[in-house]
């Protein structure tokens, strides 16, 4: 019997870390799903976990779960899908503490989680870690400068593994295009003067031009399964 797929992925309980998750179950990978709460989804190993709470993930990471997980994977995937859009508003209007949150859950959760899978993992088993990404990394909107320069940071660590050329590890930072999430419904909810692009996106929704979370999960769950995952650092799911 040949060594099992394992996946990690993080922001599973609903939309589109859902979608993947269950994906890649039916692909026959065994899922280990990370988030606040737990989904009761079936076929899922999950663990209940805050992880815009660092400490928190450093003691569950230094716990010893993660490397039992791992243990005899064939290759092995880390899906890092948690993520918020808040604080929303111009530079100078956010608090401390919104801010704080925001970088530990979008930028802190990722990188760590992507420096122990790849330093648990057993000799060099295949490795392949998708960072789920956005167009605000390649962009700069008003109102965004926290959410954009989150999500620009994963892109940019994206190319710094790639160029530490370690061995069987692919990686790719991946905007997944405009999502029916509940991310969506926030940018929707927030007054024009804190989202000057908010009736972009109310339009997007009214017009119904935004992707299912499922339509969007099962294309970026086969991409990250095919030969050309992490042949392009920064992509978009639109354009593959």
């Amino acid at each position: 019997m040949s060594a099992p797929l394992k996946a990690i992925v993080t922001g599973h309980s609903r939309g589109l870390g859902a979608a993947i998750a269950a994906e890649l179950a039916a692909a026959g990978a065994e899922v280990l799903a990370i988030s606040r709460r737990a989904s009761g989804a079936a076929g899922l190993k999950e663990v209940a976990l805050d992880l815009s709470d660092s400490a928190a993930l450093a003691d569950w990471l230094g716990s010893g779960a993660l490397s039992d997980f791992l243990a005899g994977a064939g290759e092995v995937v880390l899906v890092n899908n948690a993520g918020m859009v808040d604080p929303i508003g111009p530079a100078g209007s956010n608090a401390p503490g919104a801010v704080a949150t925001a970088v530990a859950l979008n930028v802190a959760a990722p990188l760590m989680l992507a420096e122990a899978v790849i330093a648990a993992r057993a000799g060099a088993t295949p490795l392949r870690i998708c960072h789920i990404s956005s167009g605000a990394a390649r962009n700069a909107y008003a109102g965004w400068s926290v959410y954009c320069a989150t999500k620009a940071a994963l892109d940019h660590h994206a190319a710094c593994v790639l160029a530490d050329a370690l061995p069987e590890v692919r990686i790719e930072s991946l905007a997944p295009g405009v999502v029916d999430t509940d991310m969506q419904g926030t940018i929707r909810a927030t007054p024009e003067a804190r989202f000057t692009s908010r009736a972009r996106f109310v339009a997007l929704k009214e017009d119904g031009a935004l992707a299912s979370p499922a339509a969007a999960g099962a294309k970026i769950a086969a991409h990250l399964l095919s030969p050309g995952f992490g042949e392009t650092i920064a992509t978009d799911i639109r354009n593959l």
